[in-house]
C-alpha cells in the first residue's frame, strides 16, 4: 500500500470511528431515562375593576400603596400594553378562559340569575390543562352564569315585586328555588374540579356556593341594605334570594382565607395546580373592611385596592410557606377599568384611576380596557422587565398551553396568540400585530401599530360628570369616526380621522375582515 493510500485509509477509518462514536453516545443518550421538569403551578389574580393607574408602581402619581403588586412587577414582568377583551365583566372573563374574542359571541354582561355564556364542551383554559393533569379551582366571582331554571321549582308560579333603583321589576322569591339540588353549568361545567365563591358580590343569590351547591339555603328576597350604606358610590344591589344576614363586609376576607387554604393544601399533592382567584374587588359595593380604612390618600376605593393588594400578599404568602414559590407562575391582571366613580376621585383625592388614558370602565377609549398585567415565574422570567408588545387576555390560553405543553384539539385556530417567547426572552419581536376593543355592539376599535381606530364618533358609554366634560381637553368630535396615534398620543386628545383618510380607511377594512372571521368552532 502506497504511503498516499495508507493515509487515505487512515483518514477514513478516524472519520468512521468519530461517526460511531457520536452514534454510541447518541444512543447512550437515548437510552438514559432523563428527568422530568416538573410542570409549573398556574395562579392568574383577576381584579374586578381596577384602573391601570391605580398600581403605583406604573402610576408614580398614585395615591393607592400596592407594595405586593408592586413587589410582583419588581420579581417578574410587567406588560405595559395588555387588554381586556371588553370593558365590562363577563365578556372579558369568558374571553380569558377561552381564548376567543367575546364579541364573536356576545357583548352583554350575565344578569342576576342568568344562564351560562358558554357552550357545551367548549374548549376553555382550565379544561385543556385539567387533561394535563392539573388540579384546576376557581374561587371568587363567577359572573359566567348557571343554569338557575334547572333548581326552579315548578309548582311556584307566581313571582314576587323588587325595587331595582328606580325601577319595580318581578323577580322569583327564594323559595321558588330547590337549593339541594345541584346547579348546572357553573365552573364545573367547563374544566374546573372545584369552585367556592359567593357567584358576584352584588347579584342573588346572596349565599356561599361550593363546586355547584348553594352552602346555604336562601330563604328571604334581598333588595337593598337598609343599613351599613357603601362606603363610595352605591351598593349597585339587584334584588334577589338570600340568606338571612348576608354580610357583603365578609365576602372579599372569606375567599381570601379559601385561597389561603387552598395554596396550603397542595403542599403534599402530587399533581400541578391552577388557581383561577377572582377577587371581588374593587367593585363596587365598595367596602373595605376596617382595619384597611384610611391606607390609602384616595378615600375607600383606595382603601379597597389596598385590600386587595393585602389578599394577593396573603396568597403569595402561603405559596412560599409550601415552597411552591420558585415552579408557580404568578399572573396580576383586572377584567376592565374602573367604574364610573373614578372621575369624582380626581375631583376629591387628585387620584385618576385610569392614568394616563381617557376613559373608565365600559368605555371603548383605552381607560375601558387598557389594564394592568404582571407575570412572574422565578428563573424563566427576568425581575423587573418590562415589555410594551400589544397583548390581550384572550392569549393567556395558547400562551399557558405552549408553556405546559398541553395539547390544543388539532386544527383548533383561536383569537389567541402564544407570547411564551416574549414572556421567557422578552424579545421585541411582535406577535400580535392587532387587537379588537369592544364592550356593547355598536362601538368597535381595532389597534394596529401605534394607530387605533374607532367606528364612531364617541368612544364612551359611561356618563362624564358635567363639571368634568366642561373642563376636560378633550375636543367635541366633528368626524363620524375616530383615529389616534397612541405612540403620540395616549390620551386620545386628538382625532385625526380627518387628517388621515386613507388609514382610516384601511383600518376600517382591517376591522371588518376580523369582524367576519369565525376563527374558532367548537
Amino acid at each position: 500500500m502506497t504511503g498516499k493510500n495508507k493515509a487515505k485509509t487512515m483518514k477514513i477509518s478516524a472519520y468512521f470511528y468519530i461517526l460511531m462514536l457520536v452514534c454510541l453516545t447518541a444512543c447512550q443518550q437515548q437510552t438514559k431515562p432523563t428527568a422530568q421538569v416538573p410542570k409549573p403551578n398556574i395562579i392568574i389574580f383577576y381584579a374586578d375593576d381596577m384602573g391601570y393607574g391605580d398600581l403605583a408602581i406604573q402610576n408614580p402619581q398614585s395615591k393607592i400603596p400596592t407594595p405586593n403588586l408592586d413587589q410582583l412587577a419588581r420579581e417578574g414582568l410587567l406588560m405595559t400594553d395588555a387588554h381586556s377583551s371588553s370593558g365590562v365583566c363577563t365578556p372579558s372573563r369568558y374571553a380569558l378562559l377561552s381564548g376567543r374574542y367575546h364579541w364573536r359571541d356576545f357583548n352583554d354582561i350575565v344578569h342576576a340569575m342568568g344562564e351560562s355564556v358558554f357552550k357545551e364542551n367548549q374548549v376553555t383554559l382550565p379544561r385543556i390543562l385539567n387533561t394535563n393533569g392539573y388540579h384546576t379551582a376557581a374561587i371568587g366571582k363567577w359572573h359566567l352564569g348557571w343554569n338557575w331554571e334547572a333548581i326552579r321549582k315548578k309548582e311556584v308560579t307566581q313571582k314576587v315585586k323588587a325595587k331595582h333603583g328606580k325601577k319595580e321589576i318581578e323577580i322569583w322569591p327564594a323559595q321558588a328555588y330547590d337549593w339541594d339540588k345541584s346547579i348546572p353549568n357553573g365552573p364545573l361545567s367547563i374544566g374546573f374540579d372545584t369552585y367556592f365563591g359567593d357567584g358576584t358580590i352584588n347579584f342573588p343569590p346572596y349565599t356561599w356556593i361550593e363546586n355547584d351547591k348553594a352552602t346555604e339555603a336562601p330563604t328571604l328576597t334581598l333588595q337593598h341594605p337598609k343599613e351599613d350604606f357603601a362606603l363610595e358610590g352605591n351598593w349597585e344591589l339587584r334584588p334577589g334570594p338570600a340568606v338571612k344576614d348576608w354580610d357583603f363586609y365578609k365576602i372579599l376576607p372569606t375567599v381570601t382565607r379559601k385561597a389561603v387554604t387552598f395554596i396550603k393544601n397542595q403542599e403534599q399533592a402530587k399533581e400541578p395546580f391552577f388557581l383561577y382567584m377572582a377577587f371581588p374587588s374593587p367593585h363596587a359595593p365598595i367596602i373595605p373592611n376596617e382595619e384597611f380604612r384610611g391606607k390609602s390618600k384616595a378615600g375607600p376605593y383606595g382603601d379597597f385596592v389596598f385590600q386587595t393588594d393585602d389578599a394577593v400578599g396573603q396568597i403569595l404568602d402561603a405559596l412560599k410557606a409550601i415552597n411552591a414559590d420558585e415552579n408557580t407562575i404568578v399572573i396580576f391582571t383586572s377584567d376592565n377599568g374602573s367604574e364610573h366613580y373614578a372621575y369624582n376621585r380626581i375631583k376629591n383625592y387628585d387620584h385618576d384611576s385610569s392614568h394616563p388614558f381617557r376613559g373608565v370602565k365600559r368605555d371603548v377609549y383605552e381607560g375601558g380596557h387598557h389594564v394592568p398585567f404582571i407575570v412572574k415565574w422565578p428563573n424563566h422570567i427576568k425581575p423587573g422587565a418590562k415589555s410594551n408588545q400589544l397583548f390581550s387576555q384572550i392569549d393567556l390560553l395558547n400562551t399557558l398551553a405552549s408553556i405546559t405543553n398541553s395539547e390544543l384539539p388539532k386544527g383548533l385556530q383561536h383569537d389567541s396568540f402564544n407570547f411564551s417567547n416574549v414572556w421567557l426572552t422578552n424579545t421585541d419581536d411582535p406577535v400580535r400585530e392587532t387587537i379588537v376593543h369592544n364592550t356593547w355592539a355598536s362601538k368597535y376599535a381595532i389597534r394596529k401599530g401605534d394607530w387605533l381606530y374607532i367606528n364612531n364618533k364617541d368612544g364612551y358609554h359611561t356618563r362624564i360628570p358635567k363639571w368634568f366634560e366642561e373642563g376636560q381637553r378633550f375636543k367635541t368630535a366633528k368626524d363620524t369616526v375616530q383615529l389616534f396615534n397612541l405612540k403620540d398620543d395616549i390620551g386620545q386628545n386628538t382625532n385625526l380621522a380627518s387628517q388621515f383618510p386613507e388609514k382610516v380607511k384601511e383600518l376600517a377594512a382591517a376591522l371588518g375582515n376580523e369582524q367576519e372571521k369565525e376563527m374558532f368552532e367548537n
